[in-house]
C-alpha cells in the first residue's frame, strides 16, 4: 500500500494548522495525498505542505471521493452535514467537534484509554472534549490498578478553548487595562449568550452555555463522556469548568477515590511514571509541579501535586496540564488514526 489519501476538514483553524503540522511531521502512518477543506471564504488559501503549496478547497460532498481517512475540525454544524457525505463515498471520519460525542453508535476515543472502541466504529469516530482527553489519561491507569469510584474536577481552561478570537480578545483586554482604557469584552465566556464579561485578570465560572441542574455544557461534557470512554454508568462523576486568563493550555486540579483504600500515593505515582502519553511531574520540596507554559506544543498529559485527602481513607488529589489544541484535539485525532491504522480499520479504496 502507498499510502491514505487523507482530508483536513477544517484547515484553516487552530486545530486544523495543527493536524497539518502533525501529519507533515508526527504522523506514524503511510500518507499519499493530502487534501485541505475549509468553508467558501477560506477556499483559495495556499498552505506549504512537504515543501508543496496545497490549494484550499470548499467543503462539499463530492470534496470527498477518493479520500481514505477524513480529520474534521471545523464545527458541529460542518460535521453533522458533511461527515456523512465522507462515509458514503467510503472515507473513515474523525471527527473533532462535539456533534457525534454522545451517539451510541459512535466510538469516543482517547488511545491510551480505550483504543478496542475502534473496532466498533462505522466509519465516524468522535474526538473527545480536551478536558476530558487529559483527565481519563491520568485517571484510566489509576482506575485499572486500584479501581476508581468518585471524581470531582475543576477546570482551569484556556480561552484558546474558545477559538484565536477569544486569543484575541485576552491580548486586547490585556493591553487595554494596562493602557487605562475601557474593555469592551463581545466574545467570553460564550459568543452567543446574552452577556459578555473581561477575561483579562479575572477568571469565569462559565465555559459553554448553562444546562440542566445548572450545569454548563461543558460540565456535563466532562461527566458524560469519562463515563462514555470508561464504559462504566457506576462511575461518580461531576465537574466546575472555569475559563482563565492563560492562551494555551488546560490546567486541573482532580480530586479521586480508589476502590483499593491502602494505596498511596507513592503508588498512584509508580503507576503514573509508566503510564501511556503521561509525564509525572510532582517534585514539591524543589517546586517542581506541571505548568501550561511548559505544557504548550506538547504531546503529553503532565501530571503532579499528587497527595492524599487528609480526611478521606482512599482519597486523592492531582493536578494535571495539557495542551488543549494537541493532545485535548489535534494530536488525540492523529494518534486515532494511528490506531485505527495499526489495527487495519481503515480500507483504502483501490
Amino acid at each position: 500500500m502507498s499510502g491514505y489519501n487523507v482530508a483536513v476538514v477544517g484547515a484553516t483553524g487552530a486545530v486544523g494548522s495543527r493536524f497539518i503540522e502533525l501529519l507533515e511531521n508526527e504522523a506514524a502512518f503511510p500518507i499519499k495525498s493530502v487534501k485541505l477543506l475549509a468553508s467558501k471564504r477560506s477556499a483559495g488559501k495556499q498552505i506549504k505542505f512537504n515543501d508543496q503549496m496545497l490549494t484550499v478547497e470548499e467543503t462539499t460532498p463530492e470534496s470527498f471521493a477518493g479520500v481514505d481517512l477524513a480529520l474534521f475540525s471545523a464545527g458541529g454544524s460542518v460535521s453533522a452535514k458533511f461527515a456523512p457525505e465522507a462515509v458514503k463515498r467510503g472515507a473513515v471520519v474523525v471527527d473533532n467537534t462535539s456533534h457525534f460525542r454522545m451517539d451510541p453508535d459512535v466510538p469516543l476515543v482517547v488511545p491510551e484509554v480505550n483504543p478496542q472502541a475502534l473496532k466498533r466504529h462505522h466509519g465516524i469516530i468522535a474526538n473527545p472534549n480536551c478536558s476530558t482527553i487529559q483527565m481519563v489519561v491520568a485517571l484510566e491507569p489509576i482506575r485499572q490498578k486500584f479501581g476508581l469510584e468518585q471524581v470531582i474536577c475543576s477546570t482551569y481552561q484556556a480561552v484558546s478553548g474558545a477559538g484565536q478570537s477569544a486569543i484575541n480578545e485576552l491580548y486586547k483586554e490585556s493591553q487595554q487595562i494596562i493602557n487605562n482604557e475601557p474593555v469592551s469584552p463581545q466574545i467570553l465566556p460564550v459568543k452567543g449568550d446574552k452577556k459578555h464579561y473581561q477575561i483579562a485578570f479575572n477568571t469565569l465560572a462559565q465555559i459553554d452555555v448553562f444546562e440542566n441542574e445548572d450545569y454548563t455544557h461543558e460540565e456535563w461534557k466532562m461527566i458524560n463522556e469519562t463515563r462514555k470512554i470508561m464504559e462504566t454508568d457506576d462511575l461518580k462523576v461531576t465537574a466546575t469548568c472555569v475559563r482563565i486568563p492563560v492562551a494555551l493550555a488546560h490546567s486541573e486540579t482532580v480530586y479521586f477515590t480508589t476502590a483499593d483504600k491502602d494505596v498511596t500515593p507513592d503508588d498512584i505515582r509508580t503507576v503514573l511514571q509508566t503510564a501511556p502519553g503521561v509525564v509525572v511531574e510532582d517534585d514539591p520540596k524543589h517546586q517542581i509541579y506541571p505548568q501550561p507554559v511548559n505544557a504548550e506544543g506538547k504531546k503529553d498529559t503532565f501530571v503532579g501535586r499528587i497527595r492524599r485527602d487528609m480526611d478521606n481513607k482512599g482519597a486523592f488529589h492531582m493536578y494535571v496540564v495539557s495542551d488543549n489544541l494537541l493532545k485535548g484535539a489535534a494530536w488525540n485525532s492523529v494518534q486515532i488514526a494511528e490506531t485505527l491504522h495499526k489495527m487495519d480499520l481503515i480500507h483504502p479504496a483501490n
